[in-house]
Parts: structure tokens; sequence; C-alpha cells
């Protein structure tokens, strides 16, 4: 198993936690030095709050931990294609790289769409992998989505 392959895991487990509480299942950690600094699932619903992105809650953790919104030397690892909110608060946090499980065709701003974190106008940009577990992240969602048409 790859360092990303493992990473992605732990994502995936964040995204079952959102699974559990009836949200989406989108999970996010930010790793750096090997360890996990930040860590979040999708909590929309729950907080009734649009900002609330799995992406967004790891970075908010991230930065909330080092004291300082530059996420210098991090990755993000998250099971869904980051959205133009979530590229944007990459992109001011300064994390260095990311890394996806599944393409987002309806919002993806790291390549599908269009690419937001490799864009030169910004004063950053940021790495970014797909595909990485693609077929458990993409599971995860087309799983969440088919019971919760059956259940209405």
């Amino acid at each position: 198993m790859s360092e990303d392959e493992k990473w992605m895991e732990e994502a995936i487990r964040q995204a079952k936690l959102a699974e559990q509480i009836g949200e989406v299942p989108i999970g996010a950690v930010i790793v750096r030095d090997g360890a996990v600094v930040g860590s979040g699932y999708n909590v929309r619903e729950t907080t009734h709050d649009p900002t609330a992105h799995a992406e967004m809650v790891a970075i908010r953790q991230a930065s909330e931990k080092f004291g300082a919104w530059r996420l210098l030397g991090c990755t993000l690892y998250v099971t869904l294609e980051p959205c133009p909110m979530c590229a944007g608060a990459i992109l001011q946090s300064r994390i260095e790289r990311v890394v996806y499980g599944t393409s987002d065709p309806k919002a993806g701003c790291a390549g599908t769409l269009m690419d937001l974190l490799q864009d030169n106008r910004f004063n950053h940009v940021t790495d970014w992998t797909s595909g990485v577990l693609q077929e458990q992240c993409a599971s995860l969602l087309t799983d969440f989505f088919r019971r919760l048409r059956v259940r209405k």
C-alpha cells in the first residue's frame, strides 16, 4: 500500500463517520510529516452550514492546531474532488498538495470542470493527484445516494 493509499483510507474512515449521521459520505485528512494534523467529514446538514465540507472542517482543525492559517508542508487527502469553495480555501491556506479519490462532475475544481488549484493567476498553486482508491471513494457516494432514493 502506498502512502497516498494509506492516508486515503483515513479519509474514507472520516467519510464513513459522516454516513453514520446521515451526511453525504465525504471525508478528509490533512497530513504533515507523516502525521494527521487535521481531519473532518461533511456536516452541512447537521450544522446547517453550507461551508461545512470535509475539507473546510479539516483545514480549520489543522489551522487551529498550528495556530496559523498557512498550512505549509501539508497534504490534503479527500474522498471527493474539491469544489470551488474548498479549492479556494486550499489555495488560501497554502496547502502544498491535494490527493482525491473520485472526481466530481458537478463541482470538481481540481481538473474536472476547471483547475483552480493549478491556475497560475493566483499567488499560490497546489499540486494534485486524482484517482487514489477511486472505486472505494465512488462507491461510498453511489451506495449512499442509491439507499436515499430507495427510502424516498
